[in-house]
């Protein structure tokens, strides 16, 4: 399963260690059937939180050590136990499905904040635990990381999070306050507006990536080098991102582009920086 999805940063690659490969494929197939259950099919919002409940009380049975017989639930249990992962993480992450069912508009960046805390920051945590590497700052320069991944999908995913979801997570506010509108994302009106609020969303996505980074270099080995190239791959995204056509068009990495990440996620020393500040307004 985790083989079969495009990402546009890879799952349980050869770059991470042996010993978490398959946790780490385990912990993609529970996300992944989750998040199918919200996003794919033509399933109606309640049909898909019927599942997503009946997935989470599988889940709940699952840390009872009791998993259902089936085989997502049977690794997962396996998994957990090897590796004493917390319960809530993957409560999170189903708290995130179910937003995307639930939720469209998100009135403040904090809104955005807290389904990111869900929806990507449980990946990462995850990830340190089943390597030995959870301590407090490690977790906290993972979630600058992983909060900062989602943002960048969700703006190269302007036009299909409108057209197909309804769906904008840029938040009411500084819509608002930038004088740009629902209607806007849904004409695709690539106004100098839109362009400059976009172009603030990049940034403080792009300070929140550098302000995570530094744990790209406590790391050691495979996997320090595995979060070194998804820092990089995210700041060439971002790049990329500023310089296209639209604020609807969605820009993918080229050959070029995968030689430079490469070369930065070896080169590059990332400093401790200051605290992102917030977009002036």
């Amino acid at each position: 399963m985790a083989r079969a999805h495009y990402e546009n940063f890879p799952v349980a690659s050869r770059l991470l260690p042996r010993k978490i490969r398959e946790p780490v494929s385990v912990i993609y197939a529970f996300a992944r059937t989750a998040d199918d259950f919200a996003d794919e099919g033509e399933r109606t919002p309640v049909q898909r939180l019927a599942l997503l409940d009946d997935f989470g009380a599988k889940l709940e049975a699952t840390f009872r050590r009791e998993p259902p017989r089936e085989p997502i639930f049977i690794a997962l249990s396996d998994v957990i136990r090897r590796h004493s992962l917390p319960v809530q993480l993957f409560r999170d992450l189903l708290t995130a499905f179910r937003a995307d069912v639930t939720t469209h508009r998100y009135p403040t960046f904090t809104h955005v904040l807290e389904y990111c805390r869900c929806s990507a920051n449980p990946v990462g945590r995850l990830l340190l635990y089943l390597h030995g590497d959870a301590t407090e700052q490690n977790l906290l320069d993972s979630d600058a990381i992983c909060t900062a991944l989602q943002l960048i999908n969700f703006y190269q995913d302007v036009a299909q999070d409108i057209d197909e979801n309804d769906r904008i997570y840029v938040p009411e506010d500084e819509m608002a306050h930038a004088g740009v509108t629902v209607d806007d994302f849904r004409k695709h009106r690539d106004t100098p507006s839109l362009r400059r609020l976009l172009d603030a969303q990049l940034e403080r996505a792009r300070r929140m990536m550098l302000q995570g980074a530094p744990l790209s270099r406590r790391l050691s080995g495979r996997f320090g080098l595995e979060i070194r190239l998804v820092v990089a791959g995210g700041l060439r995204v971002l790049d990329s991102l500023r310089k296209r056509p639209t604020v609807f068009a969605r820009p993918r990495l080229r050959s070029s582009d995968w030689i430079a990440v490469l070369w930065s996620a070896m080169t590059t020393n990332y400093p401790q920086p200051a605290p992102p500040e917030p977009i002036e307004r």
